[in-house]
C-alpha cells in the first residue's frame, strides 16, 4: 500500500480528532470533549504543536507529534515526540518507522525525545530512540 507522509494543518483536524479519540480511548483514558479540540485547533495553527500523518489516499492512517523546544546541548532545536498513534490494521506494516523519521525531518529538530511507559520502550528503541537520558519526571 503507498502511504503519504505529510504535515497535518488545521484542515484536517476532523481526522485527527478521529485518530486522538481512537488513542484516547486504547490507553483507556475519557474522550476528549469540544474544549480540548478547540485548544489543539488553536496550537496547531499557533504552530506551538507540529502534527504529521500517515496517509492512505485521503484515509489518515498515523499520526504523531513534535512540540519543538530548544536545547542547550547543542543549541539548536529540539523536539519532544509525542501523540504516537497508528491504527491496528496498519500496525507491523512499517508505517510507524516512516512516520518517526519523516517527523523527524520534517520538524528540523537536531535532537527529539520520547518519555513513555517502560512497556513501550523496545517499541521505541526498535523506532530509533535508542540513547537513554535518564528518567522523565512530570512536576506536579
Amino acid at each position: 500500500e503507498y502511504m503519504e507522509y505529510k504535515r497535518i494543518d488545521v484542515s484536517q483536524i476532523d481526522s485527527l480528532w478521529e485518530l486522538q479519540r481512537q488513542y484516547k480511548a486504547e490507553i483507556g483514558e475519557d474522550a476528549p470533549g469540544y474544549a480540548a479540540r478547540e485548544r489543539l485547533v488553536r496550537a496547531i495553527r499557533e504552530e506551538n504543536i507540529l502534527f504529521y500523518g500517515a496517509w492512505e489516499g485521503d484515509s489518515l492512517v498515523g499520526c504523531c507529534s513534535v512540540t519543538v523546544g530548544f536545547s542547550t546541548f547543542d543549541y539548536l532545536p529540539s523536539g519532544v515526540f509525542e501523540d504516537f498513534f497508528i491504527r491496528p490494521d496498519f500496525r507491523h506494516k512499517g508505517v510507524a518507522r516512516q512516520l518517526v523519521q519523516f517527523a523527524y525531518r520534517a520538524s528540523a529538530v537536531s535532537s527529539m525525545t520520547v518519555g513513555c511507559a517502560d512497556c513501550d520502550i523496545p517499541m521505541y528503541q526498535a523506532l530509533g530512540f535508542s540513547i537513554p537520558l535518564g528518567n522523565l519526571l512530570a512536576f506536579e
